[in-house]
């Protein structure tokens, strides 16, 4: 092997080391947080950090992109991110030590800021990137000794005199150094990735509150939603009158979901009130459970998307809960906040009048609330966004003004009020599947949270707008379904929707994006005919 050849090979070896060095960072962080701060993983901790700086436009390409499996798309990449970067720590521990240890120090530095800057952080949340970065370094000093002894041996030049025994005797400690190094890298990564991954897993599923969950059985509800006749249409394709728990999206800035204990959970209601008032879950359901039927949007829906869904809530309405504590007159505002931090910015009057039900919803579709969805308690505020209304894992009511305090999303180019948008989608044909040429349905849902539906018009091939036929509503709060009968012949054709509420509005043509406040338009769609 030439020495060009040779060097480049031992610069892989020390990538290869560096690489073994930063999974060791991690799994003694992961058996540290495991131990000491089940919270404070680095991995994680940094992965929420990116969630938080990234900008706005690249938030939207994230959930339009990767959709729900979003934070698993960012979790991969920072995976790759922790592969380069130990890589090249490696490397440059072997060219010009002790640069590569710096590298990692620098890493766990930055590991500590971001886990200890986290909401609800704990006194030792420090302590599993500290425990991290020193073991990540010893390791990298370990396998970078054993690569560069490897490495002297197989370039060091024969003594004058030497005969064919010392040559043999050189080749054996070149044997003996690469066997080391190989040994010790052996070790090191299988057993790093061993405890990080078993780590993570107990860490994972050591909490007992999905048991909890399970086994929790709430109250009945006081008063039902009536479904009436005619509610749901039987035509395949078209999304079911409530949407399933395991098909109801899901967009957060949770990396990982928080698990929150009934028994533990408390409510804080304050700011700008006569009275603080903290509740627990069992004093928060003994107020009474009532159903209510009402459809969710995010703001990060795009005309024709799919991040809308219709449940039926089991809850209490917030209006009850706050008129505990007494809001001053001069308050506006109610920034409530999440386990994790998050927070938004909710109008005191949308939870506070008596003609809208905003609730803190326990369960959702007969079951308790699941996990991802807010357990044990959220907040469900029919007519505004999620981001603004629709907090889960709520911990707390602050009473205050728009001028006083912001939300999370407000600084990053969102409306601090965002009314949702009416709106309608096109279900079925589906886009890029074609459809056989006969009498077919063309099908949707439309919904205007708090207003209500009138109709829904179609338009194909830019003809005429027909009346599309509406199933019942259950009330104003909830999405209709719809359809028309279409005599579909061969070939391509545009179909367009739009609706109109009952305070005789139609759905906003012009397109706009999702920022700041909702995006609006008329879906069109291509449909094929064979």
């Amino acid at each position: 092997m030439s020495k060009q050849n040779r060097r480049e090979a031992f610069i892989v070896f020390a990538a290869v080391a560096g690489v073994i060095s930063g999974v060791v960072f991690l799994a003694a962080a992961e058996l540290s947080a495991l131990l000491v701060a089940r919270d404070a993983s680095p991995l994680l901790a940094v992965g929420s950090f990116v969630i938080d700086i990234v900008p706005q436009p690249l938030k939207e390409f994230a959930i339009s992109t990767f959709g729900e499996f979003d934070k698993v798309a960012l979790l991969i990449g920072l995976g790759l991110a922790v592969v380069i970067a130990s890589a090249a720590a490696g490397i440059l521990q072997l060219l010009w030590p002790p640069v590569g240890m710096i590298v990692l120090g620098i890493a766990g530095a930055a590991s500590v800021a971001a886990t200890t800057t986290r909401a609800g952080v704990t006194p030792l949340a420090f302590l599993p990137s500290v425990i991290g970065a020193i073991a990540g370094i010893a390791a990298l000093v370990f396998l970078s000794r054993r690569l560069r002894a490897w490495q002297r041996s197989a370039t060091a030049p024969a003594a004058d005199g030497d005969s064919g025994d010392s040559t043999h005797g050189a080749g054996s400690a070149v044997a003996v150094d690469r066997r080391r190094f190989f040994a010790l890298a052996g070790i090191a990564g299988a057993s790093a990735l061993i405890v990080g991954v078993t780590s993570r897993v107990v860490s994972a599923t050591a909490s007992s509150v999905a048991a909890i969950r399970k086994g929790l059985r709430l109250p009945a509800a006081q008063t039902s939603v009536t479904i009436p006749d005619g509610a749901e249409l039987d035509i395949p394709g078209i999304s079911p009158l409530f949407t399933p728990n395991a098909d109801f999206y899901r967009v957060d800035t949770a990396l990982t979901v928080p698990t929150v204990d009934p028994a533990s959970w408390r409510l804080v209601i304050d700011g700008m009130v006569d009275q603080r008032i903290e509740l627990t879950f069992d004093e928060l359901v003994e107020m009474g459970l009532d159903e209510y039927a009402i459809t969710l949007t995010c703001v990060s829906n795009v005309v024709g998307g799919d991040l809308v869904g219709n449940a039926m809530w089991l809850g209490v309405p917030i209006r009850d809960v706050l008129r505990l504590a007494s809001p001053h007159a001069d308050a506006d505002m109610v920034l409530s906040r999440s386990v994790d931090g998050y927070t938004a910015s909710t109008p005191l009057s949308a939870l506070t009048d008596d003609g809208l039900d905003a609730i803190l919803a326990v369960g959702m579709n007969g079951q308790p609330l699941p996990l991802e969805h807010g357990f044990p308690v959220r907040m469900v505020v029919p007519g505004l966004y999620g981001y603004v209304s629709a907090t889960k894992w709520v911990t707390e009511l602050k009473v205050t003004t728009f001028e006083k305090d912001e939300a999370y999303w407000t600084p990053r180019g969102y409306s601090a009020e965002a009314p949702i948008k009416f709106s309608s989608r096109i279900d079925t044909p589906k886009i890029g599947k074609s459809v056989a040429a006969g009498r077919i349905p063309i099908a949707g849902v439309a919904w205007a949270q708090t207003v209500g539906i009138e109709a829904v018009e179609v338009s194909i091939d830019n003809g005429d707008w027909q009346r599309a036929t509406l199933s019942t509503p259950i009330n104003t709060d909830t999405w209709v379904q719809w359809f028309l009968e279409w005599d579909a012949e061969p070939g391509n054709h545009y179909v367009a929707v739009r609706a109109i509420n009952k305070n005789g509005e139609m759905q906003v043509e012009e397109a706009a994006p999702i920022a700041p406040d909702g995006s609006t338009g008329w879906q069109r769609s291509l449909i094929a005919v064979s």
